[in-house]
């Protein structure tokens, strides 16, 4: 771990809704709702563009809310790309997968990607996906974890697809082989079942569970999946 997720937010948990950028105009929208409802931050995500649209939406967003935390993740780059086209105005950077396999004794990639890192002298946070949707069946869930927090800053898992919740019991055992690393969820979180996460999960992606539709926050749900957290927080 480079950079400490705590460090950062000054938080025990953190909410960062997903927004999935469609324009400009509506990625403005949708970060407006997730700074009003008062989450520390948001990710923004590319699917219908190159990542180099994504950029100047970020640059949009980042000169309205210039001390807000705002990462990005570039759907059509691998983790080393993003590196060349990011500076240190971007907070943080989501892949699906950091590419860590539990089967190998040498992490050619993953340390690849971290030399790379600290060349370019980035300064903010690397979420990385570990047994994450989509991506290769990880066999042994804890030496995967044991391994990432070499070469991530937050552990990043998620359900078995899009808006599906991840198994308790898998984010369970995450988070004892993880100890105090943090570790985050990217799917299925919703203000109806946060709490089965909140003692284990540090960091909530969330979008599908806080939407009206797959571009678009709803803002009662968004102040919701916010006060539950820290609702949670407060009481420890």
């Amino acid at each position: 771990m480079l950079i400490n997720l705590f460090d950062v937010f000054r938080a025990r948990k953190v909410v960062l809704p997903v927004i999935h950028v469609e324009s400009e105009g509506q990625a403005m929208e949708n970060a407006f709702i997730a700074f009003e409802a008062g989450a520390d931050g948001i990710f923004l995500i590319n699917h219908d563009y190159d990542c180099g649209h994504l950029l100047k939406v970020f640059q949009a967003v980042r000169d309205k809310f210039p001390g807000w935390w705002v990462g990005l993740n570039c759907l059509d780059l691998y983790p080393d790309e993003v590196f060349d086209v990011i500076g240190n105005d971007v907070n943080g950077v989501w892949v699906d997968n950091a590419f860590v396999d539990e089967t190998k004794e040498v992490q050619g990639y993953p340390e690849y990607v971290k030399q790379k890192r600290l060349r370019a002298r980035w300064l903010g946070l690397y979420f990385g996906g570990v047994a994450f949707k989509y991506q290769r069946e990880v066999e042994d869930l804890e030496k995967a974890v044991e391994i990432a927090k070499n070469y991530v800053d937050v552990i990043t898992t998620s359900g078995p697809g899009t808006g599906l919740a991840a198994d308790v019991g898998k984010i369970k055992r995450m988070r004892k082989a993880a100890g105090n690393f943090p570790l985050a969820v990217a799917s299925g979180i919703t203000p109806e079942n946060v709490a089965d996460y909140l003692p284990y999960v540090d960091a909530f992606l969330v979008a599908t569970g806080i939407s009206k539709d797959f571009y678009n926050l709803e803002p009662v749900k968004v102040e919701a999946l916010v006060r539950l957290v820290k609702d949670f927080v407060r009481r420890k």
